[in-house]
């Protein structure tokens, strides 16, 4: 099951769980901005692409949360 981080690996913004993100195949998260600007749609840390993260529906959210573990990758 997708962890749906709270913020973007790289500039640290917030990502709420039901707004536009990216994910790579190890689920490291990233936003917009970042994606299409200076990480030029490869993720920095495995060199795979990314996808749009999908939306858990509302109804899910109590049993199954959002991760509120931030992680920001420093350089």
């Amino acid at each position: 099951m997708l962890e749906l981080r709270p913020n973007c690996e790289n500039c640290d913004a917030d990502l709420p769980f039901d707004c536009e993100a990216y994910i790579c195949t190890f689920e490291c998260t990233f936003c917009p901005g970042c994606v299409h600007g200076v990480l030029d749609g490869v993720c920095p840390n495995c060199g795979g692409n990314f996808e749009k993260r999908p939306v858990r529906p509302q109804a899910l959210l109590k049993k199954f949360p959002a991760s509120t573990k931030r992680i920001v990758k420093k350089g």
